[in-house]
Order: C-alpha cells, then structure tokens, then sequence
C-alpha cells in the first residue's frame, strides 16, 4: 500500500506542473524560448531512454519469464506499439487548434482581448484536451513508480518539465480572454488533475487483474507511449521554441543524465 501512495503522489506531482506553466505566464512578460527549448529536449531525452533501454527490458523480462521467449517477445513488442497506438488515437480525436502539442508563447500582449470569446473557447478546448492527453500519461507514471521507484522519479521530472508549457497553451488565450489571473491559472491547474485521475481510474480498473503478465502489457505499452510522446510532442515543440541544435543538446543530456542515474542504483 506504501508503494501506491507513493506512485500516486509522484503522478500528482508530475500533473501540477501544468500550474506552473499558467503561473510563468502570470508573473512573467517574457518566455525564456533557448531554457525551454533545452527543458523540452532533456524531457524527451530522459523518456526516450528510460522507455527504449529500461522500462521496454524490464517488460520483456517480466513476459518471456511467463509465457515463454517466442510468446514473450511477440507480446512486448505488440503492447509497445498498442500505447503509440492508444496515444496517436488520442492525438486523432483532439483537433488540430485545440491539440496540447500546439504551445503557446507568454508573449501575447497584456489585458483582456477584442476576440475575447473565441480566445476563450481555444483555452477551454484546449485543457480539455490536454486533461484528455495527460490520461494515459498519469497511468504510465503511476504505472512506472508501482514497479520501480527508481527510474520513476527521472520520469516523473522529464513528464512536469513537459506539462509546463501545456500549462502556457492553456493560461495564454483564457488570460487573454477574460484578463483574469485567478481564472486563468485555475483551469490551467484543474487540467493537470487529469494525470493523478488517469493513475487512480487505471489502477482501480486494473487492480483485480493485476498478475506478472498483465503488468509487462502495461509496462511495454507505458514505453510505447512514452517514445511517441516525445518524437511527437515535446521535440517538435522544443524545436519551435528554439534552434535545433539546442533542442538536441537537451536531448543527449538528458539521455546521460537517465544513463547515469539507472547506473548509480546498479
């Protein structure tokens, strides 16, 4: 019972990220673009390698050792797909202007805007979007922290640096809109729930046919999902913010950084 809590208060840590994003565009007049290109790399470089060389392994291992070499391997690879699978439906079914790959800048004037009520439907489509989004990835943090703790921190830090700008993509137009502050940050903060919600609905659908097999499908499809988050979302994003050197510079480093860290609890 430790180990849910703490797997759950780890994806509600990751989720209130997307607070912060709405309080940069709150305090801030300027988006440090080069910082947040290089935080979008790392986030991606983090995940990349921990769901390519230690969550995908440790599914594996888990499946072959139940149902077989053949059998194992066929089935990891299947759910590894299955969670791009799951994740790019997902991306499908959300249009494109209310999509939480869009980012926004904070850049955007001040005050409250002439188009204030169509600013004001994209802000709220677009937390609903990300609420939608940020589903699966609360199940794959929770997920990730129930079977290890020690690779789940570094993903729970690389999926909060990546929910900051989803919390600008929501504050900026609901800002913009209604000129409120306390407005603006409150739905930004109630869409980064969706993430501790994703963990606890999972978990409680899941729980009752919890066994080795079933959690190596979850854990495989959690990389699967993991790697299309970032070649589709926060790389892309990363190059918009920045030049793309930079955005890769963060990428290895971020990729060293999970290395090291998976070494140092060898």
């Amino acid at each position: 019972m430790e180990h849910v809590f703490l797997a759950f208060m780890l994806t509600l840590i990751a989720g209130l990220n997307t607070g912060i994003g709405s309080l940069i565009v709150l305090f801030t007049k300027n988006t440090n673009q080069k910082f947040l290109s290089v935080s979008l790399g790392f986030s991606a470089g983090v995940m990349i390698y921990v769901s390519m060389i230690e969550i995908f392994s440790k599914a594996k291992e888990s499946l072959v050792a139940e149902m077989g070499t053949t059998a194992g391997n066929w089935i990891t690879v299947i759910a590894f797909f299955g969670g791009m699978l799951v994740i790019a439906v997902i991306d499908k079914i959300i249009p494109s202007e209310n999509n939480p790959h869009e980012f926004k800048s904070v850049e955007t004037g001040d005050g409250q805007h002439p188009h204030a009520s169509k600013l004001m439907r994209t802000g709220i489509f677009t937390a609903l979007a990300i609420a939608i989004h940020n589903f699966p990835e609360g199940l794959a943090t929770f997920v990730s922290a129930l079977q290890d703790p020690s690779i789940a921190i570094p993903i729970v830090v690389a999926i909060a640096i990546h929910n900051i700008p989803e919390g600008i993509a929501v504050s900026v137009p609901i800002y913009q809109a209604t000129g409120s502050k306390t407005k603006a940050f409150r739905v930004s903060f109630l869409s980064g729930l969706a993430e501790p919600v994703g963990a606890l609905v999972g978990w409680l659908v899941l729980m009752p046919f919890m066994n080795d097999i079933v959690f190596g499908v979850i854990f495989a499809a959690v990389a699967g999902i993991m790697v299309f988050i970032s070649l589709d979302e926060l790389l892309p994003a990363a190059r918009e913010y920045g030049q793309h050197h930079l955005s890769i510079y963060g990428l290895i480093s971020g990729m060293i950084v999970m290395a090291v860290s998976l070494l140092l609890f060898l």
